[in-house]
């Protein structure tokens, strides 16, 4: 709680330019410094500590205060070895085979819950900057990548419900996991700039987080799946969580992510602008916005970012400036965004994928950069040899038909509690080209609405009229595929089954089946098994 109020702390300083709040973290740091050897690192102190180095960063920034250095290296002797943990990674896919990985809340419990390793996973990182070591700086990357590997989902998250608990498609991710490993992405970006981070980053934005709140962000869920196809009060093979964990309510299964989830999308802003140390600026994470700040020799400048991104690829930069500067400017070029260009006053590039790209010189006011990240679609292979469809840096999902029913109302405006059920069926395999899935897939562009995470025909409260209205506007982008049903995939323990085995057979007639962005999907299927394509 204390490392949150730091957080907030330096938010309110940096609003408000408020004096009294740098004594204030310079006394709770040298309080700190004073009672750091008094906790185990085994406790909740010690496998969060390491939180408290966003802060002192951010001291030193503006005070350049050793002492408070110190602090985090003191912090660091007496926190849990993150590095360790990731390098040489316990809770795998044989421990969970196994049994083996810890369901509890004693210290080793501690190291597989779901949200402490989504904190862990920049600490490493957090530290390298004062150990150098590029152990540290490599294990945080090493997080991320076994995490997909034995707890990977769709969606840039990890499972854990409420502990690491595999691949399978039904198992649940706490929101505050999601929270949490996006700020992780946000900080270690910060120190490294690695074009993987930001776009780890906007999976987890654009997918795994609208995905597990109503459009109207009036509910959550605890728990989130890949593949979700019934919403209710119900027992699941959670690892550890509740019944009702991923219903979409007021504070379901336990008021943590109710307050967690708020800062999800204020701190993602915050990290899309990047200042560089050769007094450029840097947009690594996309969407509309203006960014005001100081560049070059010091101007104030504005960049107004117009786009329709993560539903459409081009970007549009204009730069209002007081005068002609010369700074740099740079762009993060996904991965995923082969072909991809840039027009800006002196002609035309042509980046690589998975690169950032410096464009310096003078701007003039009234300048403007346009970049064009083509949307291929692109097919993921996942658990049992499923396949899930991407476009850009979002998932798409079966639309599949839903009835809301509300368990619970409150008494505060559009304060629900919703089990969903399916009105259609779910059970169906891809006919796909796995290796060219743009053949067997059309795109449909809509405009954007009101709502852009909310599907056509769900319920969204509307505050003027103090109740809830259907929705009845498109989302930004539709797939439409072929599929044929798969009778033997059925419900189990009250989620889809796993995925069959793929290639898989079916007698079934072909059907056109719509998939929708994930995060406008509250029922859904993101991993399909598929099934041979069609001859054409």
């Amino acid at each position: 709680y204390l490392c949150g109020a730091l957080k907030l702390l330096i938010d309110y300083h940096e609003a408000t330019g408020d004096s009294r709040v740098i004594p204030l973290m310079r006394n709770y740091f040298a309080y700190l410094d004073q009672h750091i050897d008094e906790w185990p690192q085994s406790s909740w102190w010690g496998i969060r500590a390491m939180e408290h180095a966003v802060a002192a960063y951010w001291l030193y920034d503006q005070t350049g205060d050793p002492a408070v250095l110190e602090s985090i290296h003191k912090i660091h002797k007496n926190s849990f070895d993150w590095s360790g943990f990731f390098t040489n990674f316990p809770w795998d896919t044989e421990a969970l085979n196994e049994h083996s990985i810890p369901r509890s809340w004693d210290a080793v419990g501690k190291t597989s819950h779901s949200v402490a390793v989504a904190w862990g996973v920049k600490f490493p990182g957090l530290w390298y900057r004062l150990s150098h070591n590029e152990k540290d700086r490599v294990a945080s990357l090493k997080a991320i990548e076994v995490l997909d590997r034995h707890h990977g989902q769709a969606g840039g998250r990890f499972s854990g419900d409420e502990h690491l608990s595999g691949l399978s498609p039904t198992q649940g991710t706490e929101l505050c996991a999601v929270v949490e490993y996006m700020y992780s992405l946000e900080k270690l970006l910060e120190v490294t700039g690695d074009v993987a981070l930001a776009d780890r980053l906007e999976l987890l934005a654009f997918n795994s987080l609208p995905g597990t709140i109503t459009p109207d962000c009036w509910a959550h869920q605890y728990d989130q799946q890949a593949n979700q196809v019934l919403v209710s009060v119900a027992k699941r093979t959670w690892s550890t969580n509740g019944d009702a964990s991923n219903v979409y309510g007021l504070m379901p299964n336990y008021p943590c992510c109710l307050g967690n989830m708020h800062h999800a999308w204020p701190r993602l802003v915050e990290h899309m602008w990047m200042a560089t140390p050769d007094n450029g600026l840097a947009a690594l994470v996309y969407g509309p916005c203006k960014v005001s700040t100081q560049a070059a020799d010091g101007s104030r400048i504005t960049i107004v970012e117009q786009t329709d991104y993560p539903f459409d690829g081009m970007i549009r930069f204009r730069f209002d400036l007081p005068k002609a500067l010369s700074f740099p400017f740079y762009l993060r070029i996904p991965a995923w965004a082969d072909n991809a260009s840039i027009r800006g006053p002196e002609g035309t590039l042509h980046p690589d994928a998975g690169t950032i790209v410096k464009m310096a010189g003078q701007w003039k006011p009234g300048d403007v950069v346009e970049l064009k990240l083509p949307m291929k679609i692109r097919a993921e292979t996942r658990y049992n040899n499923a396949v899930s469809l991407l476009r850009g840096p979002v998932y798409f999902s079966l639309r599949i038909g839903k009835k809301y029913d509300a368990l619970k109302s409150y008494d505060y405006k559009g304060a629900v509690d919703w089990a969903i059920r399916p009105t259609t069926p779910w059970n169906y395999a891809l006919a796909l080209d796995r290796e060219s899935p743009e053949r067997g897939v059309k795109v449909v562009r809509n405009p954007i609405g009101a709502f852009p995470f909310a599907d056509k025909g769900e319920p969204v409260y509307d505050e003027k009229q103090n109740k809830y209205r259907t929705y009845d506007r498109e989302p930004p982008v539709l797939l439409l595929v072929s599929g044929r049903r798969l009778p033997e995939w059925t419900m189990k323990n009250n989620s889809s089954g796993d995925p069959p085995l793929s290639p898989v057979q079916s007698k079934e007639p072909v059907e056109e089946l719509t998939l929708v962005p994930y995060g406008c999907a509250r029922l859904r299927i993101t991993e399909f098994p598929r099934c041979p394509p069609l001859r054409r």
